[in-house]
């Protein structure tokens, strides 16, 4: 019998609105909020001190955006998490709104389109990104809290006090890691490049890049800690889990991408 502190899993529709046979979900949602509200802010953001981007460009990029996200965070999902399924079943990897996304696939969507697009303009590349990645963790917290309302991704089992029973998860009490997650990769995240534009660091182009791949790097890591392991991969090498495991190389090329940027401007001072 689970602890009498567990709290109940709340009773909310993944479907936001349905009209006759079309239904939107909180997920569908999720994507929405977290492009246009981060479109906007990215707006602002071009608005500010030292002007390196124009708010036209951040504009028209809001389409490569949403394409980047969408695509390459459905394709890393399927190659990265259920390869064997989506083999067997290929149509469905269409899908999308079954759920089932990949940040780190997602990543590498919206990065080859950040390539693509700063070389169509004729734009530094990391006088853009530091701008469209102060974005991200508000797209990041939409979405795990649509992981919650979903009740998918959800933790490992748990004795602490705000324990959930969630209905895909059995009847042990489980950690609500999607909520530990969106506070970690979304409003702490958010925090940190909020405070480090607001004392100039866009100035070093680079750096708020470097500092959002390492610090979302280690939010995850630390956040994959209570997230039960997706069923069909489970537990790792050395008990890693696979958000662990990818979370490596972008820890590794935000460090790197800070230090390249630190070392030009001190070279470029001389």
């Amino acid at each position: 019998m689970p602890p009498f502190f567990v709290i109940p899993f709340p009773d909310v529709n993944p479907v936001a609105v349905s009209l006759g046979p079309f239904a939107i979900r909180w997920y569908a949602l999720a994507y929405i909020a977290g492009l246009v509200i981060g479109w906007r802010y990215c707006l602002a953001l071009a608005g500010r001190p030292p002007y390196l981007v124009r708010r036209q460009d951040v504009d028209d990029f809001l389409v490569w955006a949403t394409f980047g996200v969408v695509l390459g965070g459905r394709i890393g999902y399927v190659l990265f998490y259920n390869p064997g399924y989506y083999l067997a079943h290929p149509l469905q990897a269409f899908y999308v709104w079954h759920g089932g996304m990949s940040f780190h696939g997602g990543a590498i969507g919206v990065t080859i389109a950040l390539i693509l697009f700063t070389r169509a303009r004729s734009i530094r590349l990391f006088v853009f990104s530091d701008i469209i990645i102060e974005a991200v963790p508000i797209g990041l917290f939409f979405g795990r809290i649509a992981n919650f309302i979903n009740g998918e991704l959800y933790g490992r089992p748990a004795t602490v006090p705000w324990a959930v029973i969630f209905p895909n998860g059995g009847p042990v009490p489980r950690h609500p890691s999607q909520l530990y997650e969106a506070f970690c990769e979304g409003i702490l995240l958010f925090l940190l490049l909020f405070v480090a534009e607001r004392r100039g660091v866009r100035r070093s182009p680079g750096v708020e890049t470097g500092l959002f791949l390492a610090g979302y790097a280690v939010a995850r890591m630390s956040g994959e800690l209570f997230r039960q392991p997706d069923p069909q991969l489970g537990y790792l090498i050395f008990g890693t889990t696979m958000g662990q495991l990818l979370s490596i190389p972008v820890l590794v090329a935000g460090i790197a991408i800070i230090l390249w940027s630190r070392r030009t401007r001190r070279s470029s001072a001389l």
